[in-house]
This record gives C-alpha cells, sequence and structure tokens, in this order.
C-alpha cells in the first residue's frame, strides 16, 4: 500500500474534489531541485471508484543556489 503524502480525497456526488495544504512541505525530490508539497507516491484508486486512478505530485522549484541534495543510503 502507497502512502499519500498531505492529500486528501473526497467524492462528492460525480465529483473528485482533492485537497492539499499548499503551506506544508514534505520532503525534497531525489534529484534535490524540488520540494514536495504533497504526493499519492504513484498512481492510486479513487474512493468508490476503484478502476479509476489519480497520481499526483505537487512541488516547487528550489531556488537557484540553494538545492539540498539527498545523501546516497545503503
Amino acid at each position: 500500500m502507497m502512502l499519500m503524502q498531505n492529500v486528501e480525497f473526497q467524492v462528492q456526488g460525480n465529483q473528485l474534489v482533492i485537497v492539499v495544504d499548499l503551506t506544508q512541505e514534505v520532503g525534497i525530490s531525489s534529484s534535490g531541485k524540488s520540494l514536495i508539497i504533497a504526493s499519492t507516491s504513484g498512481n492510486v484508486a479513487v474512493p468508490g471508484f476503484e478502476t479509476i486512478k489519480v497520481g499526483l505530485n505537487v512541488y516547487r522549484p528550489q531556488q537557484a543556489g540553494k538545492v539540498v541534495r539527498r545523501m546516497a543510503s545503503y
């Protein structure tokens, strides 16, 4: 099971409402070029519509000169 970060789905009638708190940051991208604000961490099913999938990434590019690199983990 994939863990969504700072993403909430709500089905209202026939509409999917996606809620993201734009003030949060949940991490740094693997390239180190962007700050991740929210992610579904891959494709996930819409509640009640299991054959419909959503893949979402919300991010902000880091400012030039302030790129933070992730260290490789072993």
